[in-house]
């Protein structure tokens, strides 16, 4: 059996009883200490980051440099999928639908899994820092996905911050805040239940519009006398704008009210108060969503963008925006939710899990290309969303992004909006999930 078979733990530091291989390991581990030996002579590549992503970039880098030595960091014990999670508050999916073991897809295409917190890099020395000690590594793939940038609203204020966290989750990082969301949602009694919104870009742009749509309908089955305020920092619905006017208006007319411009001024999580820049709101219960950022990881490698203009930070990876490594060091790539800006003309590729799936095999094949000595060819992605906005009848609505390069080099975005829900949408949604798992989960 070899090594990379494994979910591997240092003896010292495990989890459990559950065996592992024997590997040549310290006798005294620390966070300093070197850990996983190479295997064979092929580079090594670790990935930070077990999500759509990073998962799908193991697979491939595996497929396509079989020699490859492929570590796959990840902190939590099993994969949560963003996608279908919307459903899986309002029990349309059950758990295990969205929640998969990762040992499996490790063991089928043959890389290293390992369960450790990141918690910085030596890039002059190639060397990522764990809880469990020092990884080395050729290439690195970043793909740690969003924080939530709470200190937007409340600073260095931690109190207010955890507080925020612990009564108002959003549950847009997979964590223990999805259970409690979806406990949120099975024990709301009534009044409003006001969201908010974050500015873009956020991860996955539909999804909040979707959430509060089968909210809704779980609040109208269950005849529950409560009302959702959406507070939209935007001027109008975005994506797919008409299909989420027409189910909030037809479908959620009284539970529904949706309020553009309404970006947050200030936020009293104690009394229950927001003030935004659209009035001020009083709720009952409430899902925050602050901005978003890069995940901590971009900011401990030092590869946040600046603005060219202030000098501030942008909050996403500096990156190269058609082979996707960070400007200042091409050993260090980007995929998934954390990448920066690709163009003028949209900006970011939207934050969803269709993209982290798409350019984590683009990823696999630049390094496979760079490794081989061939030249790096510059490849473009696709996006593609399906939202469900009724719970019974089940139907949907979706978006699709195209992209093309035009003369001048840039890279242009066309959105194809499907707004006439339908449970045509519902089949094709379900195919597009598992052609996906099957795809990175394995089969």
């Amino acid at each position: 059996m070899q090594r990379r078979h494994f979910l591997w733990t240092p003896p010292a530091l495990a989890l459990g009883a559950a065996a592992s291989p024997v590997l040549a390991a310290p006798s005294i581990i620390s966070s300093q200490s070197p850990i996983l030996p190479r295997k064979g002579k092929g580079p090594r590549i670790v990935i930070c980051g077990g999500g759509w992503g990073g998962m799908t970039a193991a697979r491939y880098l595996r497929e396509l440099i079989p020699n490859s030595d492929v570590v796959l960091l990840e902190r939590n014990a099993t994969f949560w999928s963003g996608p279908m999670s919307n459903k899986w508050l309002v029990d349309i999916v059950g758990t295990d639908f969205v929640n998969r073991d990762m040992l499996h897809p490790a063991n089928q295409y043959g890389y290293t899994l390992l369960q450790t917190e990141v918690n910085g890099f030596e890039r002059d020395k190639k060397l990522v820092r764990t809880a469990h000690g020092l990884i080395e590594y050729d290439f690195l793939i970043l793909s740690g996905g969003i924080r939530n940038d709470y200190e937007a609203w409340f600073g260095n204020d931690q109190r207010a911050i955890e507080y925020t966290r612990t009564h108002f989750p959003n549950a847009y990082i997979p964590n223990q805040e999805m259970l409690s969301l979806k406990q949120k949602v099975k024990n709301f009694k009534g009044g409003t239940l006001v969201m908010t919104l974050p500015p873009p870009p956020h991860r996955c742009p539909p999804s909040p519009y979707e959430r509060a749509c089968l909210i809704a309908w779980h609040i109208k089955k269950n005849k529950i006398p409560g009302k959702i305020v959406i507070l939209d920092p935007k001027p109008k619905i975005a994506p797919i704008g008409v299909g989420y006017q027409q189910a909030f208006e037809e479908l959620y007319a009284d539970i529904i009210t949706h309020v553009p411009n309404a970006g947050v001024k200030e936020v009293d999580p104690f009394n229950k108060q927001i003030k935004t820049a659209a009035g001020d709101f009083k709720f009952d219960d409430a899902i925050l969503m602050p901005p978003h950022q890069a995940a901590d990881m971009v900011w401990k490698a030092d590869l946040i963008g600046k603005d060219p203009a202030t000098g501030k930070p942008t909050g996403w990876a500096d990156m190269h925006n058609r082979l996707f490594h960070a400007k200042s060091d091409d050993r260090v790539y980007f995929v998934g939710d954390l990448m920066g800006a690709i163009s003028p003309q949209f900006g970011h590729y939207p934050k969803s899990g269709h993209v982290a799936n798409y350019i984590g095999k683009i990823v696999a094949q630049n390094i496979a290309e760079r490794v081989a000595g061939k030249e790096v060819v510059a490849r473009l992605p696709d996006n593609l969303c399906y939202m469900m906005v009724n719970g019974e009848p089940q139907e949907e609505i979706s978006v699709k992004f195209e992209y093309e390069v035009d003369a001048s080099g840039q890279v242009n975005q066309t959105q194809i909006d499907m707004d006439v829900r339908t449970p045509d949408l519902v089949k094709e949604d379900f195919d597009w999930i598992n052609g996906k798992f099957r795809d990175f989960l394995g089969t």
